[in-house]
């Protein structure tokens, strides 16, 4: 591996708008082996990582992507001023359930919600978190819904085994649950001026 295909991965990759994949990058390197690529993408994550900068290489959503650090969370939202992805507790728990059962019908995800899910879905569609994989072969031909890269990108996760298990999340869940009683529990310090 040479330094110049090292830094022609780095280039690529933070030129990138999506997470760039092994596949693409081979395609705009042809000379370049996969082994080699692995190897540049490997010393690169290596470098990113002990120089400790603003911005780290990260494995997202089948590909690799430039990420900041969180600790600078606050000085971005400063200068970039984003609007803020809102999504309503209905399209999390929609988006939930897609996640863990795709790929799904719409019949399934109501009947798991217990409500009409219609609108949630074109909104999860139109955010680029859901898609369409065509339609199941039975009457009706519904059609089926998973997650999209974007989803992937948009959550920091390297694909869907990254999801939390229900035992991580009844964890989480417990965690906070004990955390919220101890703090109702324990009585605020007053201070007499």
């Amino acid at each position: 591996m040479t330094d110049n295909l090292k830094n022609i991965i780095e280039s690529l990759i933070f030129v990138s708008e999506t997470p760039l994949t092994l596949d693409r990058i081979q395609k705009s390197v042809p000379h370049a082996d996969i082994h080699d690529i692995r190897s540049a993408i490997e010393t690169l994550i290596q470098e990113h990582e002990s120089r400790k900068g603003g911005f780290f290489l990260k494995e997202v959503a089948g590909g690799y992507q430039f990420r900041t650090r969180p600790k600078y969370h606050e000085w971005i939202k400063n200068m970039i001023q984003p609007n803020p992805v809102r999504l309503s507790k209905a399209a999390l728990e929609t988006l939930a359930i897609i996640a863990y059962k795709q790929p799904i019908i719409r019949n399934d995800i109501e009947h798991i919600r217990g409500v009409d899910c219609g609108g949630i879905i074109r909104t999860l569609m139109e955010r680029k978190l859901v898609r369409i994989l065509g339609r199941k072969e039975i009457p009706g031909r519904p059609l089926i819904y998973a997650t999209t890269k974007y989803f992937l990108e948009f959550f920091d996760l390297k694909d869907l085994k990254d999801l939390p298990t229900p035992k991580e999340i009844d964890a989480m869940e417990n965690l906070s649950e004990t955390i919220v009683e101890e703090n109702e529990a324990s009585p605020e310090s007053i201070t007499e001026e």
